[in-house]
């Protein structure tokens, strides 16, 4: 499928069929193109939590203003932003400063200057680690619904749920932010979506 073509499909749906699966190794497959999304030094600091059980989404939607697709998607994502992605000891980390040394990159010798550079761009205060979880976080979920509407998938991202409840509910741990939630599967039969929506043009979004 040309790339244009899945920018036009992708879309928001709202109205999942929720009688027909999403085979594990498709999502696998999904989620594997999808992790080549670009991230700060390629640090990566996103984590995926996949809900299939009906009793665990049943409790999803409860803590997501009682969105039906929350049940009705065969499964769920939440993405989840790690905001200490850029600390020493972080295992996503390691394998990266790892991968630089086997790559000739770097050498053994500048891990200090490596973590030196993490953490004066992205942990010199609460606020530089949270904008740099949530955005990598965005990037890897932009990368994974157009994979995903390659595949054949339909997919919604979602903010519309009780963060901290979400957390608690779940077990998510503290580092860990939770941008967004995407159902995953495939459109529900009979439903017809409308015409995608009005988009800015360039000469709208070009201030002066």
């Amino acid at each position: 499928m040309d790339f244009k073509d899945i920018l036009e499909k992708r879309r928001a749906v709202n109205h999942f069929d929720p009688d027909r699966d999403v085979d594990e190794t498709l999502l696998r497959a999904v989620v594997e193109s999808a992790v080549k999304a670009p991230s700060s030094y390629n640090l990566q600091p996103w984590k995926l939590k996949a809900l299939r059980d009906p009793g665990q989404k049943a409790e999803l939607r409860k803590l997501a203003f009682d969105q039906p697709k929350v049940t009705e998607a065969p499964v769920v994502l939440m993405v989840l932003a790690d905001r200490d992605g850029w600390k020493d000891g972080n295992a996503t980390l390691e394998s990266v400063f790892k991968d630089f040394v086997a790559a000739g990159k770097m050498q053994p010798d500048q891990k200090d200057w490596f973590l030196g550079v993490t953490q004066g761009l992205y942990g010199r205060d609460d606020e530089a680690a949270q904008a740099f979880a949530n955005k990598n976080a965005g990037l890897f979920a932009m990368s994974f619904m157009y994979t995903a509407s390659s595949h054949g998938l339909e997919t919604h991202p979602m903010d519309g749920f009780d963060h901290d409840g979400v957390k608690q509910a779940f077990g998510i741990p503290d580092n860990y932010w939770v941008p967004m939630l995407i159902a995953v599967g495939y459109l529900k039969p009979g439903v017809t979506l409308h015409p995608k929506p009005w988009r800015q043009s360039y000469e709208d979004m070009m201030l002066d």
